[in-house]
């Protein structure tokens, strides 16, 4: 499982670099991403791609969201 630390980018960055790394991953496998802030946008986009995601609130204030490539 591949791990994307975006916190301290400003947007759009994290969602591009997270969307680039889907790109390249296969069925069934899972990306985790830590971002500073909820990302809001990326959940439409993930939705719309076929992707599940499931985010946890982490202490320091920053947000792990694990996603899964569902689709082909």
């Amino acid at each position: 499982m591949k791990t994307l630390d975006n916190r301290g980018l400003e947007p759009p960055q994290p969602m591009m670099r997270t969307l680039k790394s889907l790109e390249k991953m296969e069925k069934g496998e899972q990306l985790v991403i830590i971002n500073d802030r909820r990302p809001m946008f990326l959940y439409e986009e993930l939705e719309e791609l076929g992707y599940l995601h499931e985010t946890e609130a982490q202490d320091d204030g920053s947000y792990k969201i694990t996603i899964t490539k569902t689709g082909d």
